[in-house]
């Protein structure tokens, strides 16, 4: 019995594994200036992200070890690479000062993590996030460079959009802002899985349509949802609680 919980935990720290994988990746090709590529690798490491609590779950082989993988994995797949992508493809120009703004997506992921780490008591209990999540800025950063990064640079007027966007998504990390957990889909009624199902195929076919141009626009949505959502709640002096009633879990 425990040799099988053993081979079930492996599968589980080997999708972890690859989410690390594809971050080193990505880091070597923008080493070698294919920023597409990079940015693919980035995209990826995030997919592999969201499957690796998924098969924990599944094979129920939830534990401190791994989440403390994860957080490794992700401070290299969406710290370091999109920090170093950015570099390469724009902040380069400005020399050290460059240097220290790209830095900022590692150095305030990597402090957003270690409190998420600090703070999460119950590991298979998910709440809601407790500042933006560093895939969600990651991912954001990369799809800009992969949508609008044309003739080795980025086109305006998304080329002023870069510094402001960097700065901002760094700071909403280490925020007391709260982001939604996704929700499970197990959780919810026939309908709201075919909605939900609906969405995704509708928001596939706009990526498509548009080169992944759209999905910027989304996570932009997103991101201001929850900058907008926590003002409300302080003009309103209305308690900030999640779906089921209670407060956020802080993490």
């Amino acid at each position: 019995m425990n040799k099988f919980f053993i081979s079930k935990a492996f599968i589980a720290n080997t999708v972890t594994s690859m989410n690390l994988f594809c971050g080193f990746m990505s880091i070597i090709y923008t080493s070698q200036n294919d920023f597409k590529l990079a940015a693919i690798f980035i995209i990826t490491a995030a997919i592999f992200d969201t499957l690796d609590g998924i098969v924990a779950r599944l094979l129920d082989t939830t534990s401190r070890f791994g989440v403390e993988l994860d957080s490794l994995s992700d401070v290299v797949s969406f710290g370091a690479a999109p920090s170093f992508l950015i570099y390469k493809a724009f902040a380069f120009q400005y020399g050290p000062w460059g240097i220290i703004i790209s830095s900022a997506l590692l150095i305030f992921g990597a402090l957003r993590l270690a409190r998420f780490n600090v703070m999460t008591e119950e590991i298979k209990i998910k709440g809601d996030f407790t500042g933006l999540p560093i895939p969600l800025a990651a991912i954001t950063i990369t799809v800009l460079i992969f949508s609008f990064y044309k003739d080795g640079r980025i086109i305006e007027p998304y080329h002023s959009w870069v510094i402001p966007l960097v700065i901002i998504l760094s700071i909403l990390m280490v925020s007391r802002i709260r982001y939604s957990a996704i929700p499970k889909l197990r959780d919810r009624k026939f309908k709201e899985k075919i909605f939900l199902f609906i969405v995704l195929i509708f928001t596939l076919f706009l990526t498509i349509l548009t080169n992944g141009q759209v999905l910027l626009f989304i996570l932009l949505a997103i991101i201001s949802f929850g900058v907008l959502r926590h003002l409300y709640y302080l003009i309103t002096g209305k308690k900030n609680e999640n779906g089921n009633g209670t407060k956020t879990t802080e993490n």
